[in-house]
């Protein structure tokens, strides 16, 4: 049943509220102004810098997180995964052991990620030792950050300079594995109206698997330069360079559950799988304020992106068959991309009579040039790119040479089977425009729509074939925000978003995917957001989104089949201080969904969508100079695959730490991981992929300032 008009009648609804305004725009009493200023003003706290206007979070018709960097220090996280396991209806993906990749909504991700507003969408695993805060949106987002963003959006905001402040902070930390890292941070206050900041970090990974290990450096210099009042400039360039050990994880055995006799045995080369990155990323953002009423950003994002993986996985197992037996595929990818991306914007705040206006107009400018390979692994035994090796700790299989289980020597080459390669230019143009009207004290109505023009040329090399495709895609957003009293909201919305079927990594659109329109997807959302009082809120949200899908007819190519399938769900957190002694993060969400094929529901649940997820973290202040901390993440079975025959069993981590203020300028802080010990599997990336979930691990940091 259609709960909203048709697109059409939609769109032009939108663009006509959302442009009159620009329009008709004049003069405003001093009282409406004045009223306009009031409800602009938000705690930094409240800042999500991915919405682009001076949003407070509680009038933001959406699901959404913000982590700041004391919770990531004070918690302990050290990755994007980390910052997951505590985010309600967001949960991880193996990414093949050599990427951050989310599932959001049940919609698994590697490519929805950005930094500071621009897309970030090369797989690799992202630092966290520059970042002031991480904010995870929920639900389609492709108003503001077009093609993409099905399930949602992840957003870092980095560390700028700041003025008038000489300061540097560092942070040193080493666990019960031999991990350690260390951060450092500096500003420094060059003049009255620049400053200079630094922050880099080194890090050497390990953990209880057997050849983990790998090196990660990370450098960056940002330049704060205040022009005048109205005008400020951020320059920033960072270096990453990253190189560590590819783990796939453990099979799956005759109940479709992870082989838990396997969970010390890496089924891999210890010294072909690993993964190495060497980034350089450039950053501009201009901010000027044309009147107290109109303010514009510009930015500019350069991302030079060099990258190879390789790597041996567990393909098949019968433990029943064969249960001392595992075979093994594997492959060679490198990828080369840059990224160049133009972005700007104008917030407008004024009044027409008593109904105000924030505007937001913005254009969007992407060139991507994307370089791929992939070559199959071929060994000389079996002349494929699979051959069985006997289960041993470890595996008797070093550079690419071994005993397969017959005893016989095989050898394999990353050199002869190619799979494909691809050189891929993409140019996107974007237009988008929204405006949250306040058209009473009380209620507040969000219209906006974007236009997005997507055009992928791609060459693959291997069939000496070139290909082209022009998608237009028109996404609108909608949204009401009802406040009984100041504290209180209660919102409805609704969004869209689209995804090519080049995919989030521009995969080769040969054949008939070269025909078919993007995917679409539709969120529909109802929530209510409730500050309890300053530093305290409750949020909660029940949703649906919607996914179509265009195959190409098995019984006529000439037609199309449209496939439509749905994931529904709800989600609850409480965030902030209990009392002066007390902070709690809980979340919980309830998934569900049923695939669709050409014939209909299928009675199949979708991968990686456990039904259920909680967490809870509890900071307790015990004195003036010591604090505790107590947390717990519970995640539901889940099933690996779409056929629903290989399954991550439920688990339930307990986390904990202990912090020690030896004086304002230096702590001492212990974090402990899994404390009761607990053998979990947390996601896995395909049938006989399963993640072994870290032990017991205690990491003792000292953080301070000087």
């Amino acid at each position: 049943m259609k709960l909203l008009p048709s697109r059409q009648s939609t769109l032009t609804a939108i663009i006509f509220v959302c442009s009159s305004p620009l329009v008709i725009a004049q003069d405003s009493e001093q009282a409406s102004i004045t009223e306009m200023m009031v409800r602009g003003e938000y705690l930094e706290r409240d800042q999500v810098n991915a919405l682009r206007t001076p949003t407070p979070v509680i009038d933001v018709p959406q699901s959404l997180s913000i982590v700041t960097a004391d919770q990531i220090r004070l918690q302990g996280f050290t990755t994007i995964g980390d910052i997951i396991n505590y985010t309600p209806g967001v949960s991880t993906s193996q990414g093949e052991g050599h990427r951050d990749a989310l599932v959001f909504r049940g919609v698994r991700s590697t490519a929805d990620f950005y930094i500071d507003g621009s897309r970030d969408d090369v797989q690799y695993y992202r630092p966290l030792y520059n970042l002031e805060q991480v904010e995870i949106l929920r639900g389609p987002n492709a108003l503001l950050f077009g093609r993409g963003g099905t399930g949602g959006i992840l957003n870092r905001v980095t560390k700028k300079g700041v003025l008038g402040e000489n300061f540097t902070t560092y942070q040193v930390g080493v666990d019960s594995y031999g991990e350690y890292s260390l951060q450092i941070d500096n500003n420094f206050d060059i003049n009255d109206a620049s400053a200079l900041r630094i922050n880099a970090f080194y890090e050497s990974p390990n953990n209880q698997r057997d050849f983990y290990d790998g090196e990660r450096v990370g450098f960056n210099p940002t330049i704060k330069i205040q022009m005048s009042s109205a005008t400020s400039v951020d320059l920033s360039y960072e270096y990453v360079d990253h190189q560590r050990f590819i783990d796939r994880g453990i099979p799956t055995g005759a109940n479709g559950r992870p082989v838990e006799s396997f969970k010390e045995i890496i089924f891999a080369d210890p010294n072909l799988n690993s993964t190495e990155l060497e980034a350089h990323l450039l950053r501009a953002a201009l901010q000027h304020e044309f009147s107290d009423t109109l303010k514009g950003n510009f930015s500019v994002f350069y991302g030079d992106y060099d990258k190879l993986y390789q790597n041996f996985y567990a393909s098949a197992y019968d433990q029943l068959l064969t249960p001392n037996e595992v075979t093994l595929d594997g492959y060679l990818d490198t990828t080369r991309r840059e990224n160049l991306i133009l972005s700007g914007n104008l917030i407008r705040e004024f009044a027409t009579g008593r109904v105000i206006h924030t505007i937001i107009a913005g254009a969007e400018y992407i060139d991507t040039s994307s370089d791929q390979d992939r070559y199959n692994s071929f060994w000389d035994t079996s002349s494929d790119d699979n051959e069985s090796f006997t289960i041993t700790r470890p595996l008797i299989l070093r550079g690419g040479v071994g005993v397969n289980s017959s005893g016989v020597a095989t050898t394999n080459s990353f050199t002869t089977d190619i799979n494909d390669d691809t050189r891929v230019d993409i140019d996107v143009f974007s237009f988008y425009i929204q405006n949250e009207i306040a058209l009473h004290s009380k209620l507040d109505m969000i219209l906006g729509a974007r236009f997005d023009s997507f055009d992928i040329q791609v060459l693959n090399v291997v069939a000496n074939e070139s290909r082209s495709r022009r998608d237009e895609e028109i996404t609108p957003r909608l949204g009401v925000v009802y406040k009984p009293v100041e504290n209180v909201s209660i919102y409805g919305s609704y969004s869209e978003s689209f995804l090519p079927r080049s995919g989030e990594q521009f995969e080769n659109i040969n054949g008939s995917n070269n025909q078919l329109d993007p995917n679409t997807f539709e969120n529909l959302e109802g929530g209510v957001k409730w500050d309890f009082r300053q530093g305290l809120s409750l949020t909660a949200a029940i949703f649906e989104i919607q996914q179509s899908s265009p195959l190409v007819a098995d019984a006529d190519p000439e037609t199309l089949d449209v496939i439509d399938s749905e994931i529904t769900g709800f989600e609850i957190q409480l965030q902030g201080q209990l009392n002066d002694n007390w902070y709690v993060s809980a979340g919980y969400s309830n998934l569900d969904g049923e695939q669709v094929d050409r014939t209909g529901p299928t009675g199949l649940r979708p991968q990686e969508l456990p039904e259920n997820m909680f967490s809870i973290w509890n900071t307790f202040q015990a004195g003036t100079k010591l604090g505790l901390a107590l947390g717990l993440t519970y995640q539901d079975d889940s099933y690996i695959n779409n056929s629903n025959n290989a399954e991550l069993p439920s688990y339930t981590r307990v986390d904990a730490a202990v912090y020690y203020d030896v004086s304002e300028k230096l702590r001492l802080q212990l974090n402990i991981e899994n404390l009761t010990d607990e053998l979990y599997f947390p996601n896995a990336h395909s049938t006989h992929q399963a993640t072994v979930g870290v032990p017991l691990n205690a990491r003792v940091t000292i953080s301070g300032r000087f």
